[in-house]
C-alpha cells in the first residue's frame, strides 16, 4: 500500500474575477522511503497541491478528490487531526526560510516549542533534542548556536533549522518546496547530500517540489511532471529524462545547457504559462506545443505507454523523442 495516494485532486481559488483553477483532477502515489520529484514552471499547481494535502491553502481555496495517507483520508479533515498529522508524520520545508522562521524568538524556543507540545518533552529535554538535530543537519557549534536569532544565520543555515524543525517528530513523509532557492551552487549541493543522507537515516519518503530537473535527476527516484495544474508525464527518473514522451517534458530538458556538448544551446520554451482563471480548451500546452492537432481540443487521458511510465498527450511517444 502507498504511504501517500491522491486521487483526482482539484484546488480552486475563488476570486473576484472568477474560479482560479490551480490543480486539476491530479493523481499520484508515493512509496515508503521513495523520492518523487515534482517539476514544472511557476503556476504549474506544484506547491498548491502540497498545501491541499497538509491542509494549508488559502482561505478562498477549495478542494475536491482524494487525499489518504497511510490509509486514512486526510482532505477535509478537523484542523486538530491536522495539526496532528502535520508535526508527527508529514513535514513540510518551505521556500523561504527567513520568512518561515520567527524573527523574534531564538532557534531554541522554535524548535522545543515543537517538542514540547506533541512529544511532552521538557523545556531541558526539548533544547537537547534540538542540539542534537542540529549536529544531524551538521550546523557547527549547535549547541552554542542554538541560542541565536534567524538573522544570525546565513541563507544555507537557516535552510538547516529548517530541516532539522521538520525532522524532529522524525516524520514519515518530508514535503521540501524549493528548498534550495536563493542558495549559490556550492550551498545547494550540501543541502540536497544533507537531505540524502538524512533519508536514508531515517527512511523517510521524500517529494521534492522544484524547478532545477539538475536537482531532480541526482536526487529523485520518480519524476512528476505538471503544467497547468495537470500532470503532462510521469516515470522513473533515468528514463524519463533520456527519453522524453512528452513535447513539454522534452521542452523543459531543451532548456538545460549540457555538458556532453560542446556548444552550450539553451531553447527556451515559446509563449507562457497558461492563465488558471481562463484555462485553454483541452491540453493546457496546446498553445505552444509544436505538435499540437485539432485533437488537442480534447485532453487526453494519463495512460502508461511503458513500464512505470505513462503521459497525457496524443502524438505518439517515439514522435516526441525523436
Amino acid at each position: 500500500m502507498a504511504l501517500l495516494d491522491i486521487n483526482n485532486l482539484s484546488v480552486t481559488f475563488d476570486t473576484d474575477d472568477g474560479p482560479v483553477h490551480a490543480v486539476s483532477g491530479l493523481s499520484l502515489s508515493v512509496k515508503r522511503g521513495e523520492t518523487l520529484g515534482i517539476v514544472g514552471e511557476s503556476g504549474s499547481g506544484k506547491s498548491q497541491t502540497a498545501f491541499a494535502i497538509l491542509g494549508l491553502l488559502a482561505r478562498n481555496g477549495r478542494t475536491s478528490g482524494s487525499v489518504t495517507f497511510d490509509g486514512q483520508e486526510i482532505l477535509g479533515a478537523p484542523t486538530d487531526a491536522l495539526n496532528r498529522l502535520r508535526a508527527e508524520k508529514i513535514a513540510m520545508i518551505f521556500q523561504d526560510p527567513m520568512t518561515s522562521l520567527n524573527p523574534y524568538m531564538r532557534i531554541s524556543d522554535q524548535m522545543a516549542e515543537v517538542l514540547t507540545l506533541h512529544k511532552g518533552l521538557s523545556k531541558r529535554e526539548a533544547v537537547a533534542e534540538s542540539v542534537r538535530m542540529l549536529d544531524a543537519v551538521r550546523i557547527p557549534s549547535a549547541k552554542e548556536r542554538v541560542r541565536l536569532y534567524p538573522h544570525e544565520f546565513s541563507g544555507g543555515m537557516r535552510q538547516r533549522v529548517m530541516i532539522a524543525m521538520s525532522l524532529l517528530c522524525q516524520p514519515d513523509l518530508l514535503i521540501a518546496d524549493e528548498p534550495t532557492t536563493a542558495l549559490d551552487v556550492t550551498v545547494q549541493a550540501q543541502i540536497m547530500d544533507l537531505l540524502r543522507d538524512l533519508q536514508q537515516e531515517f527512511g523517510m519518503a521524500t517529494i521534492l517540489i522544484t524547478h532545477d530537473l539538475g536537482v531532480v535527476a541526482g536526487f529523485c527516484e520518480r519524476v512528476l511532471v505538471m503544467y497547468g495544474g495537470q500532470v503532462m508525464e510521469e516515470g522513473p527518473t533515468v528514463p524519463l529524462f533520456a527519453e522524453p514522451a512528452h513535447p513539454y517534458t522534452r521542452g523543459l530538458l531543451a532548456a538545460v545547457p549540457r555538458l556532453d556538448e560542446e556548444e552550450v544551446t539553451m531553447k527556451a520554451i515559446p509563449g507562457a504559462p497558461p492563465n488558471m482563471a481562463n484555462p485553454p480548451k483541452g491540453c493546457p500546452f496546446r498553445p505552444r506545443c509544436a505538435y499540437a492537432s485539432e485533437a488537442c481540443a480534447t485532453m487526453p487521458p494519463l495512460e502508461p505507454f511503458a513500464p512505470g511510465r505513462a503521459r497525457a498527450c496524443h502524438v505518439e511517444p517515439g514522435r516526441v523523442a525523436a
